[in-house]
Formats: structure tokens, sequence, C-alpha cells
């Protein structure tokens, strides 16, 4: 009697969490989908709330207009560029440097600690950053987005937790019997065993890079060197200006409103669509790099 009564407790324990679960995915995924449907609905049946549920009066006017937009390639060529360099230069940062500080042996190894954490708290501001940069002629350079954020703190500390958890003292004694050092033992066992955590890196870092847009409007002045975020909404002002252009023409200002509302959403899935192909190849490593973040290390 008590075993079936714990059966069906656990069954509507089940029924319980997948429930909560499907309506937390319907709030993260709904957006999304309304996003897609409205980029290739007719806006006037997006004001009235026509395609909540599938688009309606489909039309791709939104996406051609992206696609006349000269700058276009040059930002996706651009934000591309900057988030393959940047990333990179992220991981050959913050591996080695999470590695470090995971070695007990290493001196001051707490104090170095609290010094990284007070830079996640504390910063000079945007002017003196601003005045660095200047100073070190880095101005209008893609450099000027990437050096600036070399090592991410927060993405330190979840590696410095993977390595404390994950990687045992033993191994560095074999190798120090057989005559290597920390230099072999980074490079020919830990690394081989960290490309989980390295895969969460990746993703992590690859998002800011790719995300990137204060960083961009305060650095970059020219425009062929604008990131794909600048482009966008070089776009859309570009749309706002037309239409204060046409304001003497009632037909001209609904026509430019409407194609102005249908690249906003067109802009949204463009800007996304890098991000959901390469998520899918490291979606199995996700889970684990939230998971290693929450353990103290």
């Amino acid at each position: 009697m008590k075993l079936k009564q714990r059966m069906n407790t656990d069954r509507i324990f089940g029924i319980v969490n997948g429930l909560i679960l499907l309506i937390i995915a319907l709030i993260i995924v709904y957006p999304l989908y309304f996003v897609l449907t409205a980029s290739i609905s007719d806006p006037v049946y997006v004001n009235l709330g026509q395609t909540i549920l599938h688009p309606k009066g489909i039309t791709f006017s939104g996406y051609r207009k992206l696609v006349e937009y000269s700058d276009i390639v040059k930002g996706y060529r651009n934000s591309i560029l900057y988030t393959v360099v940047g990333t990179v230069v992220n991981l050959l940062v913050c591996i080695p440097t999470a590695f470090v500080l995971s070695r007990k042996e290493l001196p001051g190894r707490k104090w170095i600690s609290v010094f990284f954490v007070l830079t996640m708290y504390f910063s000079g501001g945007v002017v003196p950053l601003y005045l660095t940069i200047r100073g070190l002629h880095l101005l209008n350079s893609m450099w000027a987005l990437i050096l600036p954020g070399a090592l991410n703190v927060y993405n330190m500390i979840v590696c410095r937790s993977f390595f404390n958890n994950n990687i045992p003292d033993e191994l560095f004694e074999s190798v120090k019997i057989d005559g290597g050092g920390y230099m072999v033992f980074f490079t020919r066992i830990v690394l081989p065993l960290s490309k989980s955590i390295i895969a969460v890196m990746v993703l992590y870092h690859a998002l800011i890079h790719w995300n990137s847009y204060l960083s961009a409007l305060y650095y970059i002045s020219d425009s062929d060197k604008y990131p794909l975020q600048l482009v966008l909404r070089n776009l859309t002002n570009s749309l706002n200006t037309e239409s204060i252009q046409g304001a003497a023409n009632s037909q001209v200002i609904s026509e430019m409103q409407k194609a102005q509302q249908s690249v906003r959403y067109a802009v949204v899935i463009a800007s996304s669509i890098p991000v959901f192909l390469v998520y899918p190849f490291v979606q199995k490593h996700f889970v684990k790099g939230v998971m290693i973040g929450s353990v103290k290390g």
C-alpha cells in the first residue's frame, strides 16, 4: 500500500514538474516565435494583434529591406571577425589564469583572487577607459573592442571552479614523477580533460562579443568597421529619417511606418541567426557549465 501511494505521489510530482517546465519553455520560446511570425506578417495585422498564433498577410518586405542595405554584409563580416578574434583572446587569457589560480601552491592565491573579484564591482568608468584606449592609440580599431575585456572575471571563476573540482592533484603528482612541470601538465593533461568547460567559455565569450554594442558606439567611428549591431541601428535610424522627410505625404508616412516595423522584427531575427546556428553544437555542455558556475572554488 505504501509503495503504491509513493508511486502515485511520484507520478503527480512528475506531472506537476512537467507542467511547470512546459510553462517556462513557453514563456521563453513564445517571444522568439512571435518575433519570427511578426517579421513575415503584414504590419497591419501585427498591430491588430492577429499574428499571435500564426503569421498573416505574409510578406518579406522587412528582409528585402535588410538585403538591400549595403552595409549588412560588412556588419556581418566585422561581427564575425570581432567575435572569433575576441573569443580566441579571451580563451588565451581566461583559461591559463583560471588554471594558475586553481593551484593551491600559488603564493598569495587568495589575495590575487580577491583583487580580481573587486574588479567585478568597481571600475574607473567610461571616461577613464576611453582616455586609456585613446592614449594607447586603439581608437577606431578592432582591439578597442577586444583588449579591455580580454579577461572576464566571472568566466574565469567558473573555469577555476571546474579545475578545482575536476582535475585531481594526483595527476600533477604523476606528471612530476615523469619529469614534467606545470606547462606539460597544463597542455597535455588539463586541456584535453577540459573540453566541456572550453566549449562553454567559447559560447559565453562569443555571445558577449556578438552582442557588443556600446563599446563599438564609443570607440569606432569608421562606418566600414561597424559591427552588425551598429549597422542594424543605423538602418532603423535611416528609416526614421525617411519617415520624417516624407511627412508631407500621409501615404508615404504610412508605408514608411510599415516598413520600419517589419524591419525591426527582421533585425532581431537577422542578429540572432548565428547564435541559433552555433548553440546546438555546445548545448550539451551549456548545462554543465551553468552547474560548474554554482560550485564554490
